[in-house]
């Protein structure tokens, strides 16, 4: 196993103790099970852009907010200097979206920072100290479908009610273990009231757990969460209590021809991540 450099660095700094292994490597960071004192931990270091796979960052970053106007003018110009805060800002996004759901009751991987590049969290286990499965490894009986995708949707709800909507999210990026699903990978996490991407982004989001779910739970397939919730937070009406139902009624008004062509873009985008995953998982 070659140990990144970015690691070794943590080790001579005793940030961590050791690198035990490898743990999977994704189209935009790999991440390593490391020890730190008598815990095991989780390492994300995050690959340089131009070797990142993920497509279309620039419509993630919309609506971050730059407040250091050199920092925003080296950004839009491109610049080396410009390139190394846009990945600052990139590596970012994720412990500051891990903190903020972890205190909306969002089931996340517990952070506990970000070094020079690598991420450090906690390692999600089994009761048994096995890491944990993703959710496309496993599979449930129908109780258990339904059971797991209300409490995606709760997670997805509080989410929302706090304004971030995760942009990616799949069964590739949830975890599964004995108290139920973990929320994982949230580098793109989007801004829902500053991105103009947010919503397609949002109803992907849900309506990929709605199939991944409903393989073993059928009748999820005809539920519109998606649309019920996002119609409730523009109205101001969604909290995290509010009683979902999965029905809706779209209004009665002339073809959007901007939404369907919202819709065809959001479908090639989620037909292209799901092949690079088959193609990463050969």
């Amino acid at each position: 196993m070659k140990i990144p450099s970015s690691l070794l660095s943590l080790v001579d700094d005793g940030v961590i103790d050791a690198v035990v292994s490898q743990l999977m490597s994704g189209k935009e960071a790999a991440v390593y099970v490391v020890r730190c004192g008598e815990q095991l931990r989780c390492a994300k270091v995050y690959k340089e852009a131009a070797k990142r796979s993920f497509k279309q960052a620039a419509q993630y970053r919309e609506g971050r907010n730059v407040r250091n106007s050199r920092r925003a003018r080296a950004m839009a110009k491109g610049s080396n200097f410009g390139r190394s805060e846009q990945e600052k800002i990139w590596q970012s996004a994720e412990i500051d979206a891990l903190y903020a759901l972890q205190n909306a009751g969002v089931r996340v991987p517990e952070p506990d920072g970000c070094f020079d590049g690598v991420l450090l969290m906690e390692l999600i286990c089994e009761d048994d100290g096995t890491v944990a499965s993703r959710l496309n490894d496993v599979t449930m009986s129908a109780e258990q479908a339904i059971e797991d995708h209300q409490v995606m949707l709760q997670y997805i709800q509080r989410m929302l009610c706090i304004g971030i909507v995760h942009g990616d999210l799949s069964e590739f990026n949830v975890l599964v273990d004995d108290y139920g699903p973990v929320i994982i990978d949230l580098p793109q996490a989007v801004n829902a009231a500053a991105n103009n991407n947010a919503k397609w982004m949002f109803e992907r989001d849900v309506n990929n757990m709605r199939a991944y779910y409903g393989q073993f739970a059928p009748d999820l397939l005809s539920s519109q969460y998606a649309k019920e919730m996002w119609a409730l937070y523009v109205a101001g009406e969604l909290t995290p209590e509010t009683v979902l139902t999965g029905l809706y009624k779209e209004p009665e008004q002339a073809a959007n021809v901007a939404a369907v062509l919202d819709e065809i873009f959001a479908a090639q985008l989620e037909a292209e991540t799901r092949q690079l995953r088959f193609e990463q998982d050969i």
